[in-house]
Formats: structure tokens, C-alpha cells, sequence
């Protein structure tokens, strides 16, 4: 059980009361949480500059939106496990809703099997026409959430390749379920161009903070990139004092190290199954941060072993106490600044959606001539404080064309053989280093 001290603690200032079950939170499940969380939201809204109309939804529009959540609720969960198990005892984040936007852009394209495998990793809720409705419902929901005391925006698109057909079905589906325009920029020819105009909307969409979601020499043979881009920065509906910060003790599964804790304030808090969760709202109400410590007797992330996260029934028996009548208590929070980036192709073929990666993959609803997802980059970034929390995320799906339209370009020095195919006899051979000079 750890404890904190406070920097200067101003006089007559009480020391909060502190819990050992909140002050010791994990970090990486607490913050992986909270994006998941937000997926009961959705994905995007409208600028801040721009406030949107109130949305009024029935109550069966409210439960197929809750539908939404938890299944990304669900996959994101899987997600961070896998990356847990991939990386013991590092800090994980990422956003739920940024991945399920962008595989779900692509999902749009996607037949038959893969259409099937995709679903099914994705934990999507309805199919066909109902999926375009809920993803339509879910956007005008996502409008509202830009309020005061809380920015919030997202921008999707897919960046195509001139040479290659993209159906206009697909790019209309896009449209109406994730608001996502078409951009034709020369994913083929010039792919490093192309890169840079990517990661440059990517920056601007997340204020500066996500800047190269594509590395060097990612798009190699890609004609198609689904993008998700998000931002947030939301203040707390009760700020810490920072007067009342201070460094404590945190328990890592190497050792015990200093970390920094905001300290005070009322907070709804609950148990279920051995978890402990408090629940820190931000200013509108709309929006708020669940911090759950898993029980003493959790196993720690090691080696071969994922960092402990609840199941979904415990999640949202948690999510049901922080609601209803839950008792308040001061809190002791660590200040933490995360930054994740990774390539997920290997968890998500773990998971189930190796089909979609190979050339058995079938995306003839995005082109007749795409052949299967060549990459998943996501890149998400939190910053949790005394006056709020600033985070952004993104998502990048490429999609490569078929074999024949694969383009093999000699822009660098080649070697030339003239051969006679029935003997091999060679009649002439050429290294071309500079074809300009004749």
C-alpha cells in the first residue's frame, strides 16, 4: 500500500483520505480503460468552433448505440491483452474506437469470409443496412459531445491510389456511416509522397501530437489507406490542486518507484468481483474516466502473461455501482503522459482476422481490383493531469491491390540479361546505374 506526500501542502489543508486500492492504480489498465470507455461514444464530432445540435435518440436508438460500445468495448479489451502479452510490464494505450473505425471502414469492403472473420474480431452488433443506420446514428450522437469544458474531433478518410478503381458504393457507404471523404493521392508511384500528405493530415487532425502514424517506406504496394484521426481534451468537472500533488511510492512488477500523485476530491467508487473502480467525471457530464485497480491477488504482467483486465460482466457491474448510489472517497491518482505506436498485424491475426491479411481475403466491395489488408498502424497518446486530460489517436488500414496490378518500378540502378530461354546463353548483360545519361 503506497502513500504520497504532498509538495507544499498549503496550511490548515487536510491530507486526503486516501485508499491503498485506489493509490496503487495501474496505469496501463486504467487509461486503456478509459478509451474504451469512450467507445460507448463513438468515433468523431464536429469541430470545437462549430457547436452541434442537440440530439434527441428513443430508447431503442440508446440501446443499439450502448450495442456499439460494447463491442468495441470488448474488442478493445482483447486488444490490450494481446499487446500486454507482447510487451510485460510496459505502459499500454490505445483507442478502442480509433481501431474499430478504421477496420471498420474496411469491414465495409470486405465479402464473404473475411466479411465473417472481421465481424466476428470486431464484435459488430448488426450487419448489412442495420450497420450502416447504427454507424449513421452514432455519428449524429458524436456530434454533441464537442461542448464547453470538453474539445473533441475526429476526421476519417480514404486516401486512393489514381490508377485503381474504387467502387462508388463503397465510397458512398463510407460516407454515410463514417462521414469519410475520398482523397486521390499516388500511393503507387510516388509512395514516400504519398506518406508524407497522410501523416501531415494525420497531424493536423491531432493537433501536432500523433506526426508520423506511417514510418518510412510503410506503403510500399498499397493502394488504398483507411484513416481515423481523433483529439480530445476534456477538463475535469473537479480539477486536482496541485498544491496538493506530490510523489509516492508505485509498485511495478520490477520494484517499487517514484511516481507522481494528484491527490484529493470526492469520487464515486465501487467494487465488483475483487476490482475497485472510481469514477472521475469531466465538465458536461457527458464524458468521464474510470480508474480500476484489479484485486490484490491479480496475477502481474510477466513474461508469457497479459496485464489483468476485467471481463466485460464485471466492467459494466462496476460501470452499474459507479451509477447508481455509490459511496465517495478521496483519491490518490498517478500524472501520467503515454505514448503507444505499433503495427497490429500480428494481434489481430491472433485474434481472428488472418483471412483478411492473405490472398484468400476478399474486399471486391471496396474495388475489383483490392486484394487483402497489407498493413494496421495505430498510434494513440494520453496525458492525464490535475486540470483534465488531452489525448489523441489514429488508426492507418492499407489495403493492397491484386497481383496483376502490382507495379514493379526499376527507380533504382538494375541489372539487364539477355538470354537466349532455350539455352540460357547469355548475348548480353547491362548494369544500368543512371538511364538519363545516353
Amino acid at each position: 500500500m503506497s502513500t504520497t506526500r504532498p509538495l507544499t501542502p498549503r496550511p490548515r489543508t487536510p491530507r486526503p483520505n486516501t485508499s491503498g486500492a485506489i493509490s496503487r492504480l495501474t496505469a496501463a489498465t486504467s487509461l486503456a480503460v478509459a478509451l474504451a470507455v469512450g467507445a460507448v461514444s463513438g468515433c468523431a464530432t464536429a469541430p470545437a468552433s462549430r457547436p452541434a445540435k442537440p440530439v434527441v435518440l428513443t430508447a431503442s436508438q440508446v440501446a443499439a448505440l450502448r450495442a456499439y460500445g460494447r463491442g468495441d468495448s470488448a474488442f478493445g479489451l482483447e486488444v490490450l491483452s494481446a499487446l500486454c502479452r507482447e510487451r510485460p510490464g510496459s505502459n499500454e494505450v490505445i483507442s478502442p474506437v480509433s481501431l474499430a473505425t478504421g477496420l471498420g471502414m474496411a469491414y465495409l469492403g470486405a465479402r464473404g469470409s473475411t466479411a465473417a472473420a472481421m465481424a466476428r474480431v470486431l464484435h459488430l452488433p448488426a450487419a448489412g443496412q442495420d450497420l450502416t443506420a447504427g454507424l449513421h446514428a452514432r455519428w449524429a450522437l458524436l456530434r454533441s459531445l464537442d461542448r464547453p469544458g470538453v474539445v473533441f474531433a475526429a476526421s476519417n478518410r480514404i486516401w486512393a491510389d489514381p490508377s485503381l478503381p474504387t467502387r462508388p458504393s463503397f465510397a458512398a457507404a463510407l460516407r454515410a456511416g463514417y462521414q469519410a471523404g475520398l482523397t486521390r493521392v499516388p500511393l503507387l508511384s510516388q509512395p514516400d509522397q504519398a506518406r508524407r500528405t497522410i501523416n501531415a493530415a494525420v497531424a493536423a487532425q491531432t493537433r501536432g501530437h500523433i506526426d508520423d502514424l506511417l514510418p518510412p517506406g510503410s506503403l510500399g504496394q498499397v493502394g488504398w489507406v483507411l484513416t481515423d484521426a481523433l483529439y480530445l481534451d476534456a477538463r475535469w468537472a473537479q480539477p486536482f490542486n496541485r498544491a496538493m500533488s506530490g510523489p509516492g511510492s508505485f509498485a511495478t512488477t520490477s520494484g517499487q518507484v517514484t511516481a507522481h500523485y494528484m491527490n484529493g476530491g470526492s469520487f464515486p467508487v465501487a467494487k465488483a468481483d475483487g476490482w475497485t473502480a472510481a469514477a472521475l467525471p469531466y465538465r458536461g457530464g457527458r464524458l468521464r474516466m474510470l480508474a480500476l485497480l484489479p484485486p490484490t491477488a491479480a496475477p502481474t504482467s510477466t513474461a508469457g502473461h497479459g496485464c489483468p483486465l476485467p471481463g466485460l460482466a464485471t466492467l459494466g457491474a462496476l460501470t452499474a455501482g459507479l451509477s447508481a448510489r455509490a459511496s465517495h472517497m478521496a483519491i490518490s491518482l498517478p500524472r501520467v503522459k503515454l505514448a503507444t505506436s505499433a503495427s497490429l498485424r500480428p494481434v489481430l491475426s491472433a485474434l481472428g482476422m488472418g483471412i483478411a491479411f492473405s490472398q484468400q481475403a476478399d474486399f471486391s466491395g471496396l474495388s475489383p481490383k483490392a486484394c487483402c489488408i497489407g498493413f494496421v498502424r495505430h498510434a494513440a497518446t494520453l496525458d492525464v493531469a490535475e486540470k483534465g486530460t488531452v489525448a489523441s489517436a489514429a488508426t492507418a488500414v492499407g489495403i493492397a491491390p491484386s497481383a496483376e496490378e502490382i507495379r514493379l518500378a526499376f527507380d533504382r540502378p538494375y541489372l539487364l540479361v539477355l538470354t537466349d530461354s532455350l539455352t540460357g546463353e547469355p548475348l548480353m548483360l547491362a548494369w544500368v546505374a543512371d538511364p538519363a545519361v545516353s
